[in-house]
């Protein structure tokens, strides 16, 4: 069951904008370009936020709207800012992303894009994906899942031709996921003879990379246009987070491709279940290497089940980390003392506990009224932490103020039980015996004997 937000402000807010979202959706494409509809600080903030997670150079644009463009209309500043960009950079697509601002305004983005190929064919090689996203709505998952959405309408073209390529398999990877997972689900299914097309492919794109020669104002790495282009023709769809089941059923309507869906991959039966659907679209057995990380997990299951049993936690997230990692945590024995997700979401019921739409506000006020030994939220939670006096294991965006949080995987056998360690050490740290030792009268009597004094007499029985 979920509550409602009842507070009329944010105090400590949990959630990134839409915006921001699509933004990164589009970052996982090959030689793309987002540009934001608003002002300069709407794109500048939200790239701060972009450096500081990942701590690369993000390409990121603007149509700079200005104080007489958002009362007189800004349709010229789309336009002017898709030709230069056409013009200048020669993208494979430009992500167009509404903000709070230009959706007040009432902006028409769609006709915008018309009005920009009528004017200029000569750029008809650039595809424009327009996507509506106000940052006064949502939150950075449902941002992500509306440019997935956005993007499969406008590229991939419908028709019937499913299995035309009967190794590839298309991968829709929910905002929940860090690079450092996309890669493990890459080599997950390559180790079944599969070519997987990953949408979108942040592991490519933001993986951290030295590229020899002159920086490029475009993403380098990510899904290509082509290969989103021919994710009709491949056998399956595996679709990983709740929050982009839409964008799968636009896939399944537009191509007939078969899809199998997951709220996620944390956890034995999770990380059993993609195995045997990959298992049984391939044909092949489970591979030797892969079987043995099982056996590593189900061992570290059983070495961290005295520190997560009946532990207390508190969680933080939006919807779909939020239940991958709830679910994960009670299959351990633990029990979800607080959960806090910023927007409403109907995959929160599996959760099977209440969650509160809310803040980090809330999950402070939820943890110390409800006893929490650990928290588990993004860096803004380090103060929240701090003043419980619990330990904090970082998850979701964004993590700033530690080196690699993007490139952790925590997915797969390997990635949870690398979870199951880290919080079992967490615990571990702020373990305190209850009860005080036992201190013998003889014990006390025994330095007083050391410097010449008598020792108290034995009582006879």
């Amino acid at each position: 069951m979920t509550g409602a937000p009842a507070k009329p402000l944010s105090v400590n807010p949990l959630k990134a904008s839409q915006p921001l979202g699509a933004s990164l959706a589009f970052l996982g494409l090959r030689r793309a370009m987002p540009l934001m509809h608003g002002s300069q600080g709407c794109t500048a903030f939200g790239k701060v936020f972009l450096v500081r997670h990942f701590r690369e150079p993000i390409p990121l644009q603007t149509t700079a709207m200005d104080q007489v463009s958002s009362i007189m209309g800004a349709d010229g500043n789309v336009i002017e800012a898709l030709r230069t960009l056409s013009g200048r950079d020669q993208p494979d697509v430009i992500g167009l992303v509404t903000t709070g601002l230009s959706e007040t305004q009432g902006t028409d983005i769609r006709r915008c894009v018309r009005e920009f190929r009528a004017g200029h064919p000569e750029f008809e090689r650039v595809a424009v994906v327009p996507v509506n996203t106000p940052d006064f709505l949502g939150s950075l998952e449902s941002g992500f899942a509306l440019a997935v959405e956005a993007i499969l309408e406008t590229l991939v073209p419908e028709g019937r031709v499913a299995g035309r390529r009967p190794r590839r398999v298309n991968v829709l990877a929910s905002s929940m996921l860090t690079p450092g997972d996309i890669e493990v689900i890459r080599e997950w299914v390559a180790a079944f003879g599969l070519d997987p097309v990953v949408l979108p492919d942040l592991a490519d794109s933001l993986d951290g990379r030295l590229t020899p020669g002159e920086h490029s104002a475009l993403t380098i790495g990510g899904t290509p246009k082509a290969d989103i282009a021919a994710m009709g023709e491949s056998v399956a769809t595996l679709v990983i987070g709740a929050s982009l089941d839409r964008a799968a059923d636009i896939l399944k309507a537009r191509t007939g491709v078969p899809d199998h869906r997951f709220p996620g991959l944390m956890g034995l039966a999770d990380c059993d279940a993609l195995t045997g659907a990959l298992r049984a679209i391939s044909g092949n057995p489970v591979p030797a290497w892969l079987e043995r990380r099982r056996d590593q997990l189900r061992d570290a299951m059983v070495d961290s089940h005295f520190m997560l049993g009946f532990a207390r936690v508190a969680l933080a997230a939006d919807p779909d980390l939020l239940v991958a990692l709830g679910g994960f945590l009670r299959g351990m024995g633990a029990e979800i003392v607080a959960a806090v997700s910023p927007t409403r979401a109907g995959i929160l019921a599996r959760l099977e506990t209440d969650v509160t739409i809310g803040d980090l506000e809330d999950l402070e006020h939820l943890a110390r009224r409800n006893a929490a030994r650990l928290v588990i939220t993004n860096s803004h939670g380090a103060e929240t932490a701090r003043r419980l006096g619990l330990p904090l294991l970082r998850a979701g965006f964004p993590q700033y103020d530690r080196l690699g949080g993007h490139a952790r995987a925590w997915v797969g056998y390997r990635g949870t039980r690398q979870a199951l360690f880290d919080l079992a050490n967490l615990l571990l740290s702020q373990h305190h015996d209850d009860v005080k030792p036992y201190r013998s009268l003889y014990w006390q009597g025994a330095p007083r004997a050391r410097e010449g004094a008598a020792a108290p007499a034995c009582p006879v029985a």
